[in-house]
């Protein structure tokens, strides 16, 4: 299959535009290695257009209708529906999943664009009765201002349409930092919100060194807003950096998520479920179930059939139809997941299946399952993200909710049990921003998306998503 893979610029004030002095970074094809093309590199002046930008752009949402916004997201969210085969071929290039997963990615993106296009028309106030009469009480809401958003490349298009589509319903203007390993499909949704009638300064894109970026952006009088996906140590430096200019900031950091299957569970359910989401995107998932927990009962049986599971994933090019399973999206996972592995069998861990790179080109690593990791290996305490299960033994609840909650991490969780008081004892023991039992529930555009502690703060779903880019202003009056 032949898809072409366009360039990618900047869009800075209503303009496709290429970096101010020239620069480039080239974007390779992580199925076979090979440069495909190639980013704008923002330089500083290129940021400061995009500021100011951002603040004219400000100003004109802010003033736009929420009826409006409402209209023009949801013909964004049409645009990239119909475009999504196209789109979801571009980011199978660049960043490796199958076929299928990027499509879907995209058209989850538009529910998203949907979701938060009708949580537009309800950011309400309240009028709050007063203490004498011929006096009003209002709290209304409006638009933070123009909003910093920085995202990851493991879901192109899902980690971007949040905070966009947030920032859009607020009525915020956003500049997106997208990443260069990544771009022409960050740059394909962002068309579709041009394409149905963004005004210029709305939303900007810019692509270069993270860091640079981010530092300085974050600090400018013009941000208002942050927005995160990331490592855990970058989102901290950030959120200090945020704090110290005292900017709001909304976290979605990493996680070490635990999968605890118990005696009583549907055990041919769970291992359906768990190994669809742990090998899902080669494993490059924030929310990837990581630390299989399995009770003494069902342990064996749990065992042989994800190894089983794991063994029959068919890893190829994503733009292989029969492909379940894509290449790593960068080779410094490669090294990094071998490490892994190679610490956690010295002190006595077993790999069942996978555990080695496969061929010479190309970023593909195994479908992995180890057992019986001690609890002070790396791998039991570091997020792998990459295509690596790990499977050890519990006896009881109190046991099993220890070890859940060891970590300083708390994004996602998953259990399988039948007993009604273990579900709920799960839902209020495990230390986590979301628990999803008895199937994958996670991640949709309704529902609440967030973590706590070292995996951050704030929701970018559901209800609450679209209160961090907005200010409850309290106005009082009294008839003259």
């Amino acid at each position: 299959m032949s898809i072409p893979y366009p360039n990618t610029k900047l869009f800075i004030d209503g303009q496709w535009r290429d970096a101010s002095d020239g620069r480039t970074i080239e974007v390779g094809d992580p199925a076979t290695g090979m440069t495909i093309g190639n980013v704008a590199h923002a330089s500083r002046g290129d940021l400061d257009d995009a500021l100011a930008a951002a603040d004219k752009g400000s100003r004109i949402w802010a003033a736009t209708g929420a009826f409006d916004r409402y209209k023009l997201m949801r013909k964004a969210a049409e645009l990239l529906r119909s475009r999504a085969d196209t789109i979801a071929g571009i980011m199978t290039l660049e960043q490796g999943k199958p076929l299928a997963e990027a499509r879907s990615e995209t058209m989850g993106g538009a529910d998203t664009i949907d979701w938060f296009a009708e949580e537009a028309r309800r950011a309400y106030g309240q009028i709050i009765p007063a203490r004498m009469g011929g006096v009003s009480q209002f709290a209304i809401k409006l638009p933070v201002g123009p909003v910093a958003a920085f995202t990851p490349w493991n879901f192109p298009i899902n980690q971007i349409v949040r905070k966009l589509s947030a920032a859009i319903a607020a009525g915020c203007s956003i500049i997106v930092k997208a990443p260069e390993e990544t771009p022409a499909s960050p740059a394909e949704l962002i068309r579709c919100f041009i394409d149905a009638g963004i005004p210029a300064g709305v939303v900007n894109l810019v692509y270069g060194v993270p860091s640079e970026i981010s530092e300085y952006l974050i600090p400018h009088p013009v941000i208002r807003k942050i927005s995160f996906t990331g490592s855990t140590p970058v989102g901290k430096h950030l959120a200090s950096l945020a704090g110290l200019h005292m900017k709001r900031a909304t976290m979605e950091l990493g996680g070490h998520a635990p999968a605890i299957v118990f005696d009583d569970a549907d055990v041919a359910k769970a291992i359906k479920v768990l190994s669809a989401s742990k090998y899902r995107n080669a494993g490059q998932v924030c929310i990837s179930p990581t630390r299989f927990l399995i009770q003494d009962g069902v342990y064996d049986q749990f065992l042989d059939g994800i190894t089983s599971a794991a063994r029959a994933i068919k890893v190829g090019s994503g733009l292989d139809p029969e492909s379940q399973m894509g290449p790593l999206a960068n080779e410094r996972r490669i090294p990094a997941i071998e490490g892994l592995l190679a610490d956690a069998v010295s002190r006595g861990a077993e790999v069942t299946a996978g555990g080695r790179r496969i061929g010479n080109v190309g970023n593909f690593f195994e479908p992995t399952v180890v057992a019986n990791a001690p609890t002070d290996s790396r791998i039991m305490n570091e997020e792998p993200f990459g295509p690596v299960a790990i499977v050890n033994r519990f006896s009881s609840l109190d046991e099993v909710v220890d070890e859940a909650n060891r970590l300083p991490f708390g994004l996602a969780s998953y259990a399988f049990t039948r007993s009604a008081e273990t579900i709920r004892a799960l839902g209020l023991r495990i230390d986590a921003g979301m628990t999803t039992i008895n199937h994958n529930g996670l991640a949709l555009p309704e529902v609440p998306f967030g973590g706590v502690r070292d995996s951050g703060y704030g929701t970018e779903g559901g209800s609450e998503a679209i209160e961090a880019y907005l200010v409850t202003k309290y106005v009082t009056e009294m008839a003259a």
